[in-house]
């Protein structure tokens, strides 16, 4: 390769871009973030390796992954580019909310996007009208960084480590729940045990697998594989089978907190339901957070608080 000496220093964007690649570890997702095609991007990393004198990436036919270099390199750029950022936003301040602007992708689960819509987007909407909300839902748990997503939403006990969380909303429980009149013709369980004797209404988890019931009392947790007369894999759906008479099913209990406090559904086994757990957006800790993003953390943090 040149020697970095005879080159001149390499730009702002192909230092951005090569850690677009890097975090991404995908020439393709970081190509959609930064609006250019995979070949330019491939093509400018090619030149930037040439430029410095040093192999920044490997490189397959189905994956790209930092060398020892590139390694040390992003994690230097991230830093720096993360302060970059926080200069640029100081100054965007004194123009006014209404200059941020950008795209926010949020990976979530159904309820929580619905409350997002009901709480934290009529703000954004108001106070930073130049930022669009990309809202995609889906219940199997992903790599929002792999998935181009900036942000997630998850039970806080599901987060990984090295991702930032912001608490959201309030802290949620699982409950077992049936209609007054499931309950007044095949009778109520008293311990998990008994479910084995009664109509459950299963939950398909998106990988396939049906979701085994969980429950705590005194400390010490258990198990059950409930006996689903019915499979669902939307919990509204769930809640509505139970308001039917079609069987127990075990929610979280903000999908059921209308028909509970109507008396529509009634609570089953609430003695040994777990703790609940609360529900955080959570974002990348390792990278620069972009002025929509922090626009949107913001909000969330203030509803938080209301």
């Amino acid at each position: 390769m040149t020697r970095p000496s005879q080159r001149p220093p390499p730009s702002l964007n192909d230092l951005a871009a090569f850690v677009a690649v890097a975090t991404h570890r995908s020439f393709r997702r970081a190509a959609d973030q930064l609006g250019t095609a995979p070949s330019t991007l491939s093509h400018a990393m090619r030149a930037l390796e040439e430029r410095l004198g040093v192999r920044l990436l490997n490189r397959t036919t189905r994956s790209v992954a930092p060398t020892e270099a590139g390694a040390a390199l992003l994690g230097r750029l991230q830093s720096a580019l993360g302060a970059l950022d926080d200069a640029l936003d100081s100054v965007a301040a004194f123009r006014g909310s209404g200059a941020i602007a950008g795209t926010v992708r949020i990976n979530t689960p159904r309820l929580p996007a619905a409350l997002l819509v009901r709480d934290v987007l009529p703000v954004m909407a108001q106070r930073f009208p130049d930022v669009t909300v990309d809202i995609v839902v889906e219940g199997r748990l992903v790599d929002i960084v792999s998935g181009g997503f900036d942000a997630g939403v998850r039970l806080m006990g599901s987060i990984p480590r090295d991702m930032i969380a912001v608490p959201f909303g309030q802290p949620v429980r699982f409950v077992c729940v049936a209609s007054p009149a499931y309950l007044k013709r095949a009778g109520t369980p008293k311990t998990p045990d008994e479910l084995l004797r009664h109509r459950c209404i299963g939950h398909r988890l998106p990988g396939g697998k049906l979701y085994r019931w969980e429950f705590e009392r005194a400390g010490q947790g258990m198990t059950v594989d409930a006996p689903a007369s019915l499979i669902l894999d939307d919990e509204e759906l769930m809640v509505d089978a139970a308001l039917r008479g079609l069987g127990i099913a075990y929610v979280v209990d903000i999908a059921a907190a209308a028909a509970l406090k109507a008396g529509r559904l009634r609570p089953v086994l609430s003695a040994w339901m777990a703790p609940a757990e609360g529900v955080a957006v959570y974002y990348p800790g390792h990278r620069a957070v972009p002025p929509a993003l922090r626009a949107f953390l913001d909000v969330v943090r203030e509803v938080g608080k209301g």
